[in-house]
């Protein structure tokens, strides 16, 4: 009996536990299914990616910004976004890395060297080491090996749009320029007297930077024969010094010895031997005196020589930088200023051949100190880039891709030196642009790029994994002297900084720590 009421009393507790049981898992589903709905969307969206045109006749692209968290790439141009699509980035340990790059390199057809002549149809190079924006399939996730795939049609359709130089910016979210203005901004108005006479300008200093280089030439010449023909002078008066010296020693021995003579016949041979040295060393003074005073016009005339060819070499070098200015005055430029290094860097696209094979070369004429107020205070990263021309000069936007300062406290924190300004602020024009990084640039940054800056505390498998690019490195003077490119007013993009960028760092409090070790796949 006691076991019938057992099981009476269980199967009534099983069957109120059960329905708890229900009425809990019908509850948790509940609060679930949205979640899970959403997350079914969000993959969806990514199989089946979209593209997406503005409803507006478009303008030249002036920047592109790729989220990695969206997995979506959009152009811009002055007046806002162009064109969208989804695009797959680098996977777990190849990641892209977030930060600062601009186009260096287009190539229609394009096969890769590092992965099986793999297809990169409309390749379109941001860093020399490998990474580009091409066309490829797109999963609806991130796959590739740092790159950024897009869609075939999409990136075919933009491959004639682009520039070299042209900004990519590739942010860790979905990052959006915003309109911006500050008074450090309101420094960089275009003068139209400067713009509209830079080509004449170009032209009359180009020639006169020619002539200045052959004077230059010649001098060097002429300081090069002089110094020759002076040389062995000092030789032949060394020489000479040493017989009179031995001269003088051998008056005063015959003195000694004559006066040491006791008997006729030595006193007559010591006489004899005085006579004999003091006319050698009359004749040794004679012969030296006579070869200073050539020497001593020689001399003068090597030492002139050398000033005259010191002249014509800085001529040469202030008219090939005013050359260079001139010639630039028309380019936008970009300036790169790094917490981690105080240096402001300035570049501009020359639009000349690299000497060693694809892309263009940057000047990189400006690095200069800079002044950041409370410099252990993060700063973010922002880009602040010049969209169009306005009635105050022109009409600028912000990207912020890392938080640290806002976009008006990090630019307000900055002073930039007054001769960065009054070099090229005057001739500032539109795709010009002012990224502002408690990063350092990148090993990467060279002759051959604008600006290659990785955001440090982003996943960088994708770029740390390869090879660094190699750089052709020119004569340390910075002169013509047997630079390929010869005297075009283009001698001193070849420099090799005696401050080199360091290696990327991570940050923490305003404090920065070694780079990750490099390791090759």
């Amino acid at each position: 009996m006691m076991n019938r009421l057992t099981l009476a009393r269980s199967a009534v507790a099983m069957h109120h536990w059960g329905r708890s049981v229900v009425v809990m898992f019908a509850a948790m589903a509940a609060l679930i299914a949205p979640i899970v709905e959403a997350t079914a969307k969000k993959q969806a969206r990514r199989v089946q990616p979209v593209e997406t045109t503005a409803p507006r006749e478009a303008g030249e692209p002036i920047m592109a910004i790729v989220s990695i968290k969206n997995q979506q790439v959009t152009f811009y141009d002055a007046e806002g976004w162009i064109l969208r699509a989804p695009v797959s980035t680098g996977i777990k340990g190849r990641e892209t890395p977030a930060g600062v790059f601009a186009i260096l390199e287009k190539d229609k057809d394009h096969r890769s060297t590092m992965y099986d002549d793999a297809w990169m149809p409309n390749m379109q190079r941001i860093t020399w080491n490998g990474l580009a924006l091409h066309g490829g399939p797109l999963p609806g996730y991130a796959v590739s090996h740092g790159c950024v795939r897009m869609p075939y049609g999409f990136a075919e359709k933009l491959f004639d749009k682009t520039r070299i130089g042209m900004r990519v910016i590739i942010s860790p979210v979905d990052a959006v320029p915003v309109n911006f203005s500050h008074p450090t901004l309101s420094h960089f108005v275009p003068k139209a007297e400067i713009i509209a006479d830079a080509p004449a300008n170009a032209e009359r200093l180009a020639r006169e930077a020619e002539e200045a280089a052959k004077a230059a030439d010649e001098a060097k010449k002429t300081a090069v024969a002089a110094a020759r023909e002076s040389a062995p002078l000092a030789a032949s008066l060394r020489k000479l010094e040493r017989f009179k010296a031995r001269a003088d020693a051998e008056r005063v021995s015959a003195n000694k010895a004559l006066a040491a003579a006791r008997t006729d016949q030595a006193k007559a041979k010591a006489e004899d031997r005085k006579q004999k040295a003091v006319a050698k060393a009359a004749e040794l003074e004679t012969l030296l005196d006579t070869a200073k005073a050539d020497a001593k016009s020689k001399f003068g005339a090597a030492s002139t020589a050398k000033e005259a060819a010191k002249a014509a070499q800085t001529k040469k070098g202030d008219l090939a930088k005013a050359t260079l200015d001139a010639k630039l005055a028309l380019e936008p430029f970009s300036i790169y200023i790094s917490r981690a290094t105080q240096t402001l860097y300035v570049r501009r696209n020359t639009h000349k051949p690299a000497p060693d094979g694809g892309g263009e070369v940057f000047d990189a004429t400006i690095e200069v100190s800079v002044t950041i107020r409370d410099p252990g205070k993060p700063l973010g990263t922002h880009v602040f880039t010049a969209v169009a021309r306005n009635d105050a000069g022109l009409r600028w936007t912000a990207v912020t891709i890392e938080d640290g300062d806002d976009a008006k406290n990090a630019l307000g924190r900055i002073t930039i030196p007054k001769e960065v300004l009054d070099r090229i602020a005057p001739a500032a024009l539109p795709r010009s642009s002012i990224v502002v990084s408690d990063e350092p640039l990148s090993e990467e940054t060279n002759y051959r790029t604008e600006f290659v800056a990785v955001l440090s505390d982003q996943p960088q498998g994708g770029f740390i994994t390869r090879k660094p690019s190699k750089v052709l490195v020119a004569d340390e003077t910075g002169l013509d002297y047997g630079n390929p490119q010869g005297n075009d007013g283009f001698g001193f993009f070849f420099q090799r900084s005696p401050n080199p960028y360091p290696s990327n760092t991570r940050r923490g409090g305003g404090q920065f720590f070694p780079p990750m070790q490099r390791s090759w796949w």
